[in-house]
């Protein structure tokens, strides 16, 4: 009898795997897995593709702030004049840098292009912000040296070091005694 019931089964599987060949679900299983949110599809194509997490700190906030300007409306139910109205706003009512600005666009570009799968042209008419031309701040001689003149102790090494060295601050904070050479320097 036992033998019987383990033919049996074992024709039943062979008769599943070469009637369709396919693994069957039931309905219970297909819709049990709803579909995810539209800010946690972003953060899984920003994580499928290995970009840094301040990258999709920053793209997921451009993504709510565009969504929270046109009141809730989904991205897939807008295109480029939306898209062009929020980037003109950014210049002109917050006046953000234009690199700000070039962020937020190439957030929502990543988000039609890379998780709603749509195409997005050129997006025209917006107010672009103007980079600023930065002239060089360099301190004179005496400058210099009416600074360090009001500085004393670790104060003094720390910015004679950050001016003398190029040490970024950080750099500067993180020395230790063994990373200096002390036959080499002058005092």
């Amino acid at each position: 009898m036992e033998n019987h019931n383990i033919r049996n089964l074992t024709d039943y599987r062979s008769q599943l795997a070469t009637r369709d060949r396919k693994p069957v679900l039931t309905n219970s299983l297909a819709s049990s897995a709803p579909k995810p949110k539209l800010l946690d599809q972003v953060r899984q194509a920003i994580r499928t593709r290995r970009y840094s997490y301040k990258t999709e700190k920053a793209y997921v906030g451009w993504i709510k702030r565009f969504i929270f300007f046109h009141g809730k409306r989904h991205p897939a139910e807008m295109s480029e004049p939306e898209i062009a109205s929020f980037l003109s706003s950014l210049a002109n009512d917050r006046h953000v840098s234009a690199s700000t600005q070039n962020q937020a666009l190439n957030a929502l570009l990543f988000l039609y292009h890379q998780v709603l799968f749509k195409k997005v042209g050129y997006v025209q008419e917006v107010v672009r912000t103007r980079r600023p031309r930065r002239l060089p701040v360099v301190l004179t001689r005496e400058e210099v040296r009416s600074i360090l003149g009001q500085l004393h102790g670790p104060d003094r090494i720390m910015t004679t070091l950050l001016y003398g060295a190029g040490l970024r601050l950080m750099e500067c904070l993180r020395l230790r005694v063994k990373d200096i050479d002390l036959l080499r320097t002058r005092f």
